[in-house]
């Protein structure tokens, strides 16, 4: 018997019934369907109080599933690194002094030399620095989204009318302020998703109001972008850089002179882009020592052997100073990506997989009959130009996750509003079959939320926001217990080297609690040396493990 996933027998049912609908009672649905429509109508028409509504709603609503869905543990290796730079912001400084004992504390994604710090641009790590001094680093993730929503529906407002707006920023809410590892999770996306719609939505109001008070908006998406996912940031400006510069330098039939237009964009934009290069210079001089050089590229020369792109060629494997590095580097990396057809087309695969879940829901097959009309609709061209662009340098990448295109998320949101718009126009011997499917997409949307919720999935990748129960359960109970605490992780051999509990936050003599890496002997003695005023434990971590042993008593591994 053929067996469809539930989401797929949903959206069966969904649509049929809202086609059922449009062809035996066209009249009847359309009249009850716009009576509930128009009241959405008349709020998208207030556009601020549209914004505002919005951003607080993401708020509201995902504190009320908090039982379902709760706080977010941290269990990806980035989220930790992400987590140090929040918890350094949060300290008032930039960077960390390298420790003595760093041997000991070295983990992934993370920089030990010149400093102790994240590997990873810095807009994230204020984000959660925001969470931190108010009292959660999760607090600066909830935050963030809510004004990912915000931005997206300005920026909506000012490609599509108001209504339609309204719709797409409804839409975002849905997928990405409900349960999305973007909001269920420490590894960013929403930082970025703000800034794309930052700058998509300046561009048009200063072609048609040339306000200062766009360009500096413009100026600081660019500044978000290049702050968050720089190199997919690029990408999207390049069309809109050429879009802003040819409107710049054009005759227009407005009366307004160039020489007004320098002044009130050209020069305050200018201003933006020069302070944010000089914070870029001077946060990349205080953590490696060098105005150009970043702590992604530091990071990638000390300790990555892969390539970076799909058509590079990995290096001589390097040498690290212990197995789970070794593991990590030159094992899973190089056996997942070697260079051949095989490869490109398996990591492909992957992200297209991802992608479409954390972007799309299944019922948003629905609107295909209309994504080709919005292709092809002319307005719609510096759209398309960013999305094909920033997809390209997408799936040129190896490792990509969906967040790092996170950039292009109000261009596809766009286009997919644009696509019901067309979509709500295409009729079958009079019958409004297009609006009902139209319809039944944006409600396959709102069951999708429900569902999650409802069987406390944080997000349809599932592995991406759920953390590892076992450490959390052992910082909690440390936590409690007086004195200072020092935990030696001994990792039993075949153990996944994707759940690493070698973390630690921008304080490392005055923590509490400290995770370090059993080394080798020398190592491990000077580590008991120099923390003998701490309670030192061992642990081996394994699936639901927290025992605890004190490690005088297990400092020698048995014998086998």
């Amino acid at each position: 018997m053929l067996q469809f996933p539930t989401e797929v027998l949903v959206v069966l049912i969904v649509a049929l019934g809202f086609i059922s609908l449009s062809l035996f009672a066209p009249r009847f649905s359309e009249r009850l369907f716009r009576r509930f429509e128009s009241v959405f109508t008349k709020l998208a028409e207030r556009k601020t109080l549209a914004i505002w509504l919005l951003f607080f709603s993401v708020i509201i609503v995902r504190l009320a599933v908090l039982p379902r869905i709760p706080v977010p543990i941290p269990g990806i290796h980035d989220e930790f690194s992400y987590l140090l730079m929040g918890d350094t912001f949060a300290h008032g400084r930039l960077a960390n002094p390298t420790h003595p004992m760093w041997i000991s504390f070295e983990t992934f994604h993370v920089n030990w030399i010149p400093t102790y710090s994240s590997k990873y641009p810095p807009a994230q790590g204020f984000v959660l620095a925001v969470g931190y001094l108010l009292g959660h680093p999760w607090i600066g993730v909830l935050l963030s989204n809510a004004a990912m929503v915000a931005a997206v529906l300005w920026m909506l407002q000012a490609w599509l009318p108001a209504r339609w707006a309204f719709l797409g920023g409804i839409l975002v809410a849905l997928k990405f302020g409900i349960a999305s590892y973007w909001m269920n999770s420490y590894w960013g996306g929403a930082v970025a998703a703000t800034g794309g719609a930052l700058v998509l939505g300046a561009l048009p109001r200063i072609v048609r109001s040339l306000e200062t008070k766009d360009a500096l908006l413009l100026g600081l998406g660019i500044a978000l972008l290049a702050n968050s996912r720089p190199f997919e940031g690029l990408l999207f400006c390049v069309p809109v850089a050429c879009s802003f510069f040819w409107w710049l330098a054009r005759k227009t039939k407005s009366r307004v002179p160039a020489r007004t237009r320098i002044r009130n964009v050209f020069m305050p934009l200018a201003a933006v882009m020069a302070v944010t290069m000089v914070f870029m210079a001077y946060h990349n001089w205080r953590l490696t020592g060098h105005a150009a050089l970043f702590p992604y590229v530091l990071n990638a020369r000390t300790y990555e052997s892969a390539g970076l792109f799909l058509w590079d060629h990995p290096r001589d494997p390097l040498q690290y100073g212990n197995q789970q590095f070794e593991e990590f580097y030159n094992g899973w990396e190089l056996e997942n990506y070697n260079n051949s057809w095989r490869d490109v087309w398996k990591v492909t695969a992957e992200k297209l997989t991802r992608s479409g879940s954390t972007y799309f829901w299944w019922g948003a097959l629905l609107l295909l009959p209309g994504l080709p009309f919005a292709f092809f609709d002319r307005k719609m061209r510096l759209p398309l130009a960013i999305f094909l662009i920033v997809t390209a340098g997408f799936f040129s990448v190896i490792w990509s996750m969906p967040h790092y295109a996170a950039p292009m998320s109000c261009v596809i949101i766009l286009l997919l509003v644009q696509a019901i718009r067309h979509l709500r126009a295409r009729r079958v011997r009079g019958r409004p079959v297009g609006a009902a499917l139209s319809r039944a997409a944006v409600v396959c949307l709102v069951l999708d939320a429900v569902i999650n919720v409802s069987q406390r999935v944080c997000d349809p990748l599932r592995w991406t926001c759920t953390g590892d129960s076992s450490r959390a359960a052992i910082i909690e109970r440390l936590s409690r217990t007086p004195g200072k605490h020092l935990i030696i992780v001994r990792y039993p051999e075949g153990y996944n080297v994707h759940d690493d509990w070698v973390f630690n936050g921008a304080e490392i003599d005055g923590a509490k609690l400290l995770w370090a890496r059993e080394t080798n002997p020398l190592q491990n003695q000077k580590l008991l040396d120099y923390f003998k005023d701490r309670q030192i434990w061992l642990i081996e971590p394994e699936e639901d493990n927290t025992e605890l042993i004190p490690y005088p008593l297990a400092a020698t591994p048995p014998k086998h």
